[in-house]
């Protein structure tokens, strides 16, 4: 895997990376320790594969913090964020990159409080540690972020909605965020080959992801959009707080 960011470019810097045990998440946080960032592993219930992935980033020389934490759970977050403090001081980086809502067996509003309310919840929280000169990431899909123009696979909608108010409610904050000069980019992706959202659509819509795929011309697969995620956090914010991966021609812009 070639440098994707720099070698010691974030060195000195923390970055806390949501939902990091696996996927999108764990290359994401890969590339900032690869570049010298001490790192904030986060995961739900995945506490070895977060261990597992920690050693590794460790035997780079940098500082490696795992903590679980339910972020639909507000004080399981604060005592996240208690521990990032207590370890770090501060933050530089927030990814906010976990999401859900096609898990089976979760309430219904799940999608909406994990998607949205949560998303909102950890940046309300992180704010005491973030300061001038800190970014935050909120990672999201085209399906998400076009849904208002653009209709999405039926078992895909739910979470899409619940995405895109996620955004948006972020996006309420921008004001706020510029003034205490904090930096707020959305990343927003087509179907990533190779993730759980990938594979769970494919299960209820088979042929789903090969048909995009081919009208896309190409999907990135998790490590090449998570360097594009880590890139957005170093990289100048757009003008439009927007980071468009992949083709979007499919998509009806608002």
């Amino acid at each position: 895997m070639s440098q994707i960011l720099p070698a010691g470019s974030l060195t000195g810097k923390t970055a806390l990376v949501t939902g990091s045990s696996r996927g999108i998440g764990a290359d994401t946080v890969r590339y900032f320790a690869e570049a010298g960032a001490n790192v904030v592993i986060n995961f739900r219930n995945k506490a070895p594969r977060a261990e597992k992935l920690a050693a590794q980033l460790r035997e780079l020389g940098v500082e490696v913090l795992v903590v679980g934490a339910d972020l639909t759970d507000a004080d399981a977050v604060a005592a996240m964020f208690a521990e990032v403090k207590s370890a770090f001081g501060g933050l530089d980086i927030l990814v906010l990159n976990a999401s859900g809502g096609m898990e089976s067996g979760m309430a219904e509003d799940y999608a909406l409080k994990l998607n949205r309310d949560a998303q909102v919840g950890v940046l309300e929280a992180a704010l005491p540690l973030l300061h001038d000169g800190s970014r935050v990431v909120f990672v999201t899909s085209h399906q998400a972020h076009f849904i208002r123009t653009t209709p999405t696979m039926a078992e895909y909608e739910v979470v899409a909605l619940s995405k895109r108010a996620g955004e948006d409610a972020l996006r309420e904050r921008v004001g706020d965020l510029d003034e205490r000069g904090i930096g707020f980019v959305v990343v927003s992706g087509d179907m990533i080959e190779g993730t759980i959202t990938a594979t769970l659509l494919e299960r209820a819509n088979p042929g789903a992801i090969a048909s995009r795929r081919e009208s896309a011309g190409k999907l990135y697969n998790v490590s090449e959009f998570a360097a594009e995620v880590a890139r957005a956090a170093v990289e100048d914010v757009p003008a439009d707080n927007t980071r468009l991966i992949g083709d979007t021609s499919a998509f009806a812009g608002e």
